[in-house]
């Protein structure tokens, strides 16, 4: 159980990562490109953030019950 506790975390980092390296690239690409993803792209960040936080959550909860 601990590998899928640390895979998840390790995918949810990952993927607000990944979004944010989007959104500053939109923000500082400009132009059309830049209007009308980067806002997008860093309201998907705040979710994935939020979900990040969870699956943190969920882990130190489930380790304090195991040990």
């Amino acid at each position: 159980m601990n590998l899928t506790i640390n895979l998840a975390i390790t995918v949810a980092l990952a993927a607000v990562a990944t979004v944010l390296a989007f959104g500053i690239y939109a923000l500082f690409r400009g132009g059309d490109f830049g209007r009308s993803w980067s806002n997008k792209l860093m309201r998907l960040r705040v979710v994935l953030q939020f979900i990040a936080i969870l699956v943190l959550v969920a882990a130190a909860w489930w380790r304090s019950q195991v040990h």
